[in-house]
């Protein structure tokens, strides 16, 4: 079974996915493999491991490390074309549609191909937008690129739709690590209600609550990253984990496309 396939599977059989993101740059030594124990025993249903920027050295050792002491998939979420590990199960192919820089629409991705083709990894094409959050994220620093306005869903939805008429896999809208804001509910469902992919939503989650109001807005996976960081209790995975699993996802907001 391929990672994506996993996925789906989880998303059909829970309503939505819990991953959790785990930056090698904010969780040095060992406790990126505590972190990454942590989230997989108390309800995570897969890792993302990455960053905007990657100043830690060791990473291919850091992924390795992970995916040694874990049962769930471990995917990469790069930040740039070298942040590759051969021990990954997957990685998200992500392009930068919401900005207008060439590096992150295609540039990354055409030095990141081969790399990942001879080491045979998997690669989920993953729409990638940054939504604003209220302040300069790292993803919009280093990319020189501008989010989509927080009230604006049916730009977000518009660059949604393009991304799967692109033949990519899902879609991911990121406020941004350490965000102020998350991700807006009415952006999540008037994207969720223009396209049939699943949507990914991350950044600036810090309770159950406010994952769950993800989820019941059309998120089809809940991402938590800065979180993990600031707060070493299993307890509040679990409840994360807990209320992405139990929300349901409300089918009949997601009918009718508005675009």
């Amino acid at each position: 079974m391929s990672v994506l396939q996993y996925l789906q599977r989880i998303r059909a059989e829970k309503g939505a996915g819990y991953l959790a993101l785990l930056d090698p740059d904010k969780l040095p030594g060992g406790l990126l493999v505590e972190t990454a124990v942590r989230c997989a025993e108390n309800g995570a249903d897969a890792l993302l491991v990455g960053s905007s920027l990657m100043l830690a050295p060791g990473f291919d050792e850091a992924v390795r490390q992970v995916r040694a002491h874990v049962s769930v998939p471990v995917l990469l979420f790069p930040g740039a074309a070298h942040h590759i590990s051969r021990h990954a199960d997957a990685m998200l192919f992500l392009s930068l549609l919401s900005g207008r820089n060439p590096q992150y629409l295609i540039g990354e991705q055409v030095q990141a191909a081969p790399i990942l083709h001879a080491l045979k990894l998997e690669a989920i094409a993953t729409g990638y937008l940054l939504i604003e959050s209220g302040g300069i994220t790292s993803a919009e620093f280093v990319s020189y690129t501008r989010p989509i306005p927080r009230d604006k869903p049916s730009i977000a939805a518009a660059h949604a739709l393009a991304a799967e008429y692109l033949g990519m896999k899902t879609v991911y809208l990121e406020a941004g690590s350490g965000a102020r804001m998350p991700v807006p509910d009415e952006m999540i469902q008037t994207v969720c209600k223009t396209i049939s992919i699943p949507v990914i939503v991350g950044g600036g989650i810090r309770t159950p609550q406010q994952a769950a109001a993800k989820v019941a807005a059309g998120a089809s996976f809940l991402v938590t990253g800065n979180i993990l960081e600031e707060n070493t209790d299993p307890r509040l995975i679990r409840e994360i984990a807990e209320a992405v699993h139990s929300t349901r996802r409300d089918a009949a907001s997601l009918a009718e496309p508005l675009l």
